[in-house]
């Protein structure tokens, strides 16, 4: 039988069923809603540990990339260097490569540095600190501010000439167009002549647009001296359209093309008497052109050279013909306006 007294137990017994029952889904509520901090902060130190080391990695890739050139250049004359020994920054010091080659630093003196890279440079003087009992094991840090070495000096006809860096592999449109590109009489070569063997000079052609990629676009390197030279000049005088001298497009240019730039002969031209002056080592001399005949492909087109002049005379049988003519037609034109006006 139920008694009041069970029926209390009891009651109290469900209760306490039903509050760990609550309890525990509490718990477990929690226990998947939340997550543990530990956990939270390993997972978020892991991230940071992972991202400080891809940067670490990408410095030094970074780093490496940047040295490579350095790596390989050679210090010369004119190379602006910053040196630091590690521990001792009485001796941190700037200085500036010598035309000799050599480096000035404090207690040791001249140190020659020319072609020498900057690790080969660092293991002498770091030799030079510890031989002479200045510093025990240094250990040497050198930077390149300014690379003057390592510039060509671009000299002719360009917008720009001077002296630009060659860092790493250049050829010689690189540098033509740093420069500024050709000026509008710029020849077709170039003369290059190299810092270690001045006694051989390198001839290349050229093109007057870079963006076609034709011509010797040779390897320069730093010390080169590249000359572009002005285009030849040929002169037409005498009895042509427009009388005046003319830029070479190329090493060569024909009669025929010469007289075509200056607007072909005048009527009156004396074509047999056509000739080229030429300047030579033993002085001015006269060849005598067929042109009559080149005009009507009967002889050789004939090439002219820089500097050369060629002289169309004026024939006196036209001129006096041509200016007859023109006075009878200027007559006849004066008395038809006569007539018609009584």
């Amino acid at each position: 039988m139920w008694s009041a007294k069970t029926g209390v137990l009891s009651y109290r017994n469900c209760s306490l069923l039903t509050f760990a029952f609550l309890f525990g889904i509490a718990l477990n509520c929690n226990a998947d809603g939340q997550q543990d901090p530990s956990s939270s902060l390993s997972g978020t130190s892991s991230k940071a540990k992972s991202a400080g080391e891809a940067r670490a990695t990408a410095i030094a890739t970074s780093d490496r990339t940047a040295g490579a050139y350095s790596s390989k250049l050679k210090l010369g004359a004119g190379d602006l260097v910053e040196l630091s020994v590690y521990g001792v920054p009485e001796l941190s010091t700037k200085a500036r490569v010598s035309n000799t080659g050599d480096l000035y630093l404090p207690l040791i003196d001249y140190v020659h540095v020319g072609d020498s890279t900057l690790e080969e440079a660092q293991a002498l003087i770091e030799k030079r600190l510890s031989d002479g009992g200045f510093v025990k094991y240094p250990h040497v840090a050198m930077l390149v501010d300014e690379y003057a070495s390592q510039g060509v000096t671009v000299l002719g006809e360009v917008a720009r000439p001077g002296v630009y860096p060659v860092i790493g592999d250049r050829r010689l449109f690189d540098v033509v167009s740093a420069a500024g590109g050709f000026t509008e009489k710029a020849g077709k070569t170039v003369t290059i002549t190299h810092r270690n063997n001045a006694e051989r000079s390198v001839v290349a052609r050229l093109s007057q647009h870079l963006e076609r990629g034709t011509g010797d676009n040779v390897e320069v390197a730093p010390g080169d001296t590249i000359v572009i030279a002005r285009a030849g000049v040929v002169y037409v005088v005498g009895d042509v359209g427009r009388p005046s001298g003319f830029l070479m497009d190329s090493d060569s240019i024909t009669v025929l093309q010469a007289i075509a730039m200056a607007g072909g002969t005048n009527k009156t031209a004396k074509l047999s008497g056509t000739r080229i002056i030429r300047k030579t080592s033993h002085g001015a001399e006269e060849m005598t052109i067929p042109l009559k005949k080149i005009l009507r492909a009967k002889a050789p087109d004939l090439p002219m050279r820089a500097d050369d002049i060629l002289f169309v005379p004026s024939s006196a049988g036209k001129t006096i013909m041509y200016r007859g003519t023109e006075s009878v037609l200027q007559v006849a034109t004066a008395l038809t306006v006569v007539a018609a006006h009584p």
